[in-house]
């Protein structure tokens, strides 16, 4: 056959939709073993009749950003221990600079501090909204680093397959995979690993004694740490405030840079002396000031101090820490607080919403679908102006 009809033959195929194969990505060499990850999105769980059905290892959310402890961490850890599975945790990351993510890194060993484990500590960085690839590297690098750092413990990445071959990349990869790869037979190798140590190939599972669906995972032996243990108790994080300077670039509003570095619009109409919030310009300099535990848009709600109440038993009752309550509230003496005080209070993660990430092909009537949700609350939970628009790895709040 010669090459210019090979050429036009190549041209039709990819013309009439013929799919180019990818080959897939092998596991890490050991044996492989049947688990699943868990959070509050499951509400009470049998971890006897998980084990009799099979499942061999527990990955147990312990917590999110700079102040939220999963409501059923302890508990999931407690039956998970007692049924004799396997345990590792993981934090959800959402952080926007590298300080906020050695902060949450620090309160994630924190929260787990005196927990026998026999995995890796997993970094799920899912939250890259508007971050460039650059970025995304630099926060997670930082914030993986300080857990083992901080931890003595080896760490992995959990990621989806878009995420792991576009953004993801150099350091990084010199970390374990966990990859998150649905409705397929093997991962694709279309990544920047030479292979994976953890497979969750489905987020609609089912297993004995959990109700309703449940990630399902195949983890190799390099997801164990080479001897099970717990780690040394470290301080509990104090949080520093600093001032991030953020370039405009056209296209720019500054809805979309409050909503980068989880601060509102007014905050930096404030801060920067902006006339007309409509009017920004490319090359224009913005000082943003931003917490390391920054949380959430949205993501507060405020709480009236009653008589005998402690910021200690504040902290609790919202899975929240006293540093964060103290950092929100600008709190001069910690054992201090007065009936009738009105405190900021954060909620991220709670039980009101959850997150999605976008993965290639997703449409949000098919999000809606899968949720219960329509089309229209998703896109007024996401302030999302074009329904038909919507980004592999953008992450959607699910009301």
């Amino acid at each position: 056959m010669n090459k210019i009809f090979m050429y036009i033959a190549f041209i039709f195929m990819l013309s009439v939709g013929c799919a180019v194969q990818v080959s897939a990505l092998p596991a890490t060499p050991g044996r492989q073993h049947q688990g699943i990850d868990v959070s509050q999105w499951q509400g009470d769980i049998d971890f006897e009749q998980v084990a009799a059905s099979g499942i061999r290892v527990v990955y147990i959310r312990s917590s999110l950003g700079g102040g939220f402890i999963d409501p059923y961490f302890e508990q999931n850890y407690q039956r998970a221990k007692a049924a004799g599975l396997k345990i590792g945790f993981y934090h959800y990351v959402t952080a926007r600079t590298a300080s906020q993510a050695r902060y949450q890194a620090q309160f994630f060993v924190h929260v787990i501090q005196g927990k026998k484990f026999d995995c890796r500590l997993a970094m799920d960085f899912e939250d890259l909204t508007n971050l460039s690839a650059a970025e995304a590297n630099k926060i997670g690098l930082a914030f993986i680093r300080a857990v083992e750092k901080t931890s003595g413990k080896k760490a992995v990445v959990y990621s989806n397959t878009y995420n792991a071959g576009a953004v993801f990349s150099g350091a990084l990869t010199k970390y374990p995979l966990w990859a998150a790869s649905y409705g397929v037979s093997q991962p694709s190798s279309a990544v920047n690993w030479s292979s994976w140590a953890g497979w969750q190939y489905t987020d609609q599972g089912r297993v004995p004694g959990i109700s309703g669906y449940v990630d399902r995972d195949i983890f190799t032996d390099a997801m164990f740490l080479k001897s099970s243990g717990q780690v040394r108790p470290p301080s509990e994080p104090f949080p520093s405030t600093g001032v991030v300077e953020y370039q405009v670039s056209a296209g720019d509003t500054l809805w979309a840079i409050a909503r980068k570095y989880r601060t509102s619009v007014e905050a930096i109409v404030k801060e920067n002396g902006i006339a007309d919030p409509g009017l920004i310009y490319p090359g224009q300099t913005l000082c943003i000031t931003i917490s390391d535990d920054t949380p959430h848009a949205d993501s507060h709600t405020f709480y009236t101090v009653r008589a005998g109440d402690t910021l200690t038993g504040i902290a609790a009752r919202f899975q929240t820490t006293v540093p964060r309550l103290v950092s929100l509230n600008h709190i001069a003496d910690p054992d201090r607080i007065y009936t009738g005080e009105r405190l900021q209070v954060p909620t991220a993660g709670g039980s009101g919403s959850r997150v999605y990430t976008v993965r290639p092909g997703d449409t949000l009537w098919g999000i809606a679908q899968r949720y219960g949700t329509s089309v229209s609350d998703l896109a007024q939970a996401n302030n999302i102006t074009d329904p038909g628009l919507i980004y592999p790895g953008e992450v959607l709040r699910i009301p």
